[in-house]
């Protein structure tokens, strides 16, 4: 994969699970990556996949003096803080990247959060922006300053509307084993999800092929439900299934993150995705996925109980 624009330097902000399986992904191209890390002991995990850490965090501005920006392609993939409807670390990065230090284009990770409730109905990069929780309209905050700040610069930026990201360490093994329960299969609305190795490919590909403004919804384009996909993770693993509750028992025993993924319900088309970017899914399909990510939880390292990763 030849990056297209033939940039040799990459920077990725917030430089997780993704950010480094991006990295390793241009990596393989002979692209030269650092990434944003707060701290020595997160420097250190970095070199040991081969990246150059840059000390920073995006929670002190005065930290962000010397972010080698300049001429990059900088992964934006770092979440806002908690509480409110700002994102307060989008606006350090804009704050902190000034004339002389403009990148050559920015790939910002948001979330399919940003459409709200839509009734079960498919979605489009072209459906309205109606954000129903601070979490989202922090996202949608984060966009727009984003945007404003690339047109005021004359930087390409490029968005990318993520759904529930799953693999490794993002099963919800951790609510399986304590027996949490789901939603009834009749009540249990549609959701979206992406492996986390499509996801990286779809990164990699906006930076390589999309055009400033561009916008894409990224998912497998098969939506489920949650009790679905809870069932599958329990079968693949040889566990009982999970008790099911209604809606209304579901209101007085599932903590109010869980609840708003079902009670958010889009069905979230990825053809633009697919066309646009050129996109094969390696698993488009969720049983296939799970059971690559499956396969790899006797790997060293490998933590067994993670996350919903939603």
């Amino acid at each position: 994969m030849k990056n297209s624009n033939l940039l040799s330097e990459i920077l990725i902000i917030g430089c997780g699970d993704i950010g480094v399986r991006v990295a390793q992904l241009e990596k393989q191209v002979g692209q030269k990556v650092s990434g944003l890390v707060r701290s020595e002991e997160g420097a250190e995990r970095l070199r040991g996949y081969g990246l150059e850490p840059v000390l920073g965090t995006l929670d002190d501005l005065t930290s962000l003096s010397d972010l080698p920006t300049a001429g990059k392609l900088v992964y934006y993939f770092a979440p806002p803080t908690g509480g409110g409807p700002f994102d307060s670390r989008m606006r350090s990065f804009c704050q902190a990247v000034g004339a002389g230090l403009l990148p050559d284009k920015v790939v910002y990770m948001s979330t399919s959060g940003v459409y709200g409730d839509c009734g079960g109905e498919w979605v489009t990069e072209e459906t309205p922006l109606n954000p129903q929780t601070s979490r989202a309209q922090r996202r949608v905050d984060a966009e727009t300053i984003l945007q404003e700040w690339g047109r005021q610069h004359s930087v390409p930026i490029v968005i990318l509307r993520v759904t529930g990201i799953y693999g490794p360490g993002r099963l919800p093994l951790a609510r399986i084993q304590q027996r949490h329960p789901v939603l009834r299969e009749e009540e249990s609305p549609p959701t979206n999800r992406i492996h986390a190795d499509d996801l990286a490919v779809v990164c990699v590909k906006a930076a390589e092929k999309a055009a400033d403004g561009d916008v894409f919804n990224v998912s497998d384009g098969q939506p489920g439900t949650m009790t679905q996909y809870f069932n599958l993770v329990s079968e693949l693993l040889g566990l009982p299934l999970l008790p099911q509750v209604d809606m209304e028992e579901a209101k007085r025993v599932m903590n109010p993150m869980m609840l708003s993924y079902l009670t958010e319900t889009r069905r979230m088309d990825n053809r633009k995705m697919i066309d646009q970017l050129g996109i094969t899914l390696r698993y488009p399909k969720l049983e296939a996925g799970l059971k690559n990510v499956i396969a790899q939880l006797d790997q060293p390292n490998m933590g067994y109980f993670g996350s919903i990763g939603h």
